[in-house]
């Protein structure tokens, strides 16, 4: 009738259910990587998930957003200025539905069953709140014949310490964990760049989390001689994780004592790898002084001879050092 208002008009548009899963994927310079993991995702036989994809800065925008254009309506796509792989997490964290996470890099390739296997195994533990699995490892897309447990072993229960020592290692990209636990654990560390996931991790456990990993090889890890992530970077932000740990955690003293013990073991390796890196580039001053603090933490032979080499015939030591490091680079063929 004239003047009659339609009520079926009025009614809410219905609202989609909550996924159970949100998928956080960071991207930063991997245009020629990222369709491979969002194929991986979408290829998935668990569906009760969302995509939420965060650009953190990519110089490769205009080639990225070509790569991503098949792919935007099926995920959550974010922008931001470069501040690294916590800050992209963290922005994807914020806008997630999910009760759990799972982590994915842009250029690691889940298997199409990872989701559902992931889920499956925490169904038979209803009590986990985080899963860790194993993966493939390869470089150029080639297989290599060994999986990171075989590389990065786990062995027994994940605890706090066992993280902190590396007794258990968990591979990001091979994660899914509660989200209200990351979120009471607070988050990423914007502040750390390299070992970001190695924080959080020793922050979830340390609240008492329950963590366990299945030795099923569910995704393919590529390895990139250009990924963020370098061993100068890796050790310096161990160092730097733990370091704030040790000040921000109450911890009981076996713990402590750990900490303290991985903790001079990182920064004796720092400096180690920074002493290196200034004995090939001829800075034999720098190298001296990084040499001589990794030899005050923990001595060796070696670095022993390295320092009387550089204060006897500095120049001798450098010709050394370069030619043993090109040697390793580039070796001689066997005849």
């Amino acid at each position: 009738m004239p003047g009659q208002i339609d009520e079926s008009s009025q009614l809410p548009a219905p609202v989609p259910p909550l996924p159970a899963i949100s998928v956080i994927i960071p991207v930063y310079n991997a245009s020629d990587y990222i369709a491979g993991a969002l194929e991986s995702v979408f290829s998935q036989t668990f569906s009760g998930f969302e995509a939420i994809l965060v650009n953190d800065g990519s110089e490769d925008r205009d080639r990225l957003q070509q790569v991503l254009t098949p792919y935007r309506s099926r995920m959550i796509y974010l922008e931001q200025e470069n501040r690294g792989p916590s800050a992209a997490r963290n922005r994807a964290i914020q806008q997630a539905r999910g009760e759990w996470l799972a982590f994915l890099d842009s250029d690691d390739l889940w298997l199409p069953s990872y989701l559902e296997q992931q889920m499956n195994f925490m169904r038979g533990d209803p009590g986990l709140d985080m899963v860790f699995c194993d993966a493939v490892l390869e470089s150029d897309s080639i297989p290599t014949g060994k999986t990171f447990m075989q590389v990065c072993p786990s062995e027994g229960p994940v605890t706090f310490d066992s993280i902190l020592v590396e007794r258990t290692q968990v591979l990001t990209s091979g994660t899914v964990v509660r989200r209200k636990l990351v979120e009471a654990a607070g988050l990423f560390d914007e502040a750390i760049r390299c070992s970001e996931d190695h924080d959080l991790w020793l922050r979830i456990a340390h609240q008492g989390a329950r963590i366990s990993y299945q030795r099923q090889a569910l995704l393919r890890r590529r390895l990139r001689p250009d990924s963020q992530g370098t061993s100068l970077g890796l050790l310096a932000g161990e160092v730097q994780s733990l370091t704030k740990l040790d000040r921000v955690l109450q911890l009981c003293p076996q713990s402590r004592q750990l900490l303290h013990a991985r903790l001079r073991q990182m920064q004796a390796r720092l400096a180690l790898v920074e002493g290196k890196k200034f004995l090939l580039a001829g800075r034999l001053e720098q190298a001296r002084d990084s040499f001589g603090r990794s030899q005050a933490l923990a001595p060796t032979m070696k670095l022993r001879a390295m320092l009387l080499g550089l204060q006897i015939a500095p120049g001798l030591a450098a010709r050394a050092a370069r030619f043993w490091h090109n040697l390793t680079l580039h070796p001689v063929p066997k005849a």
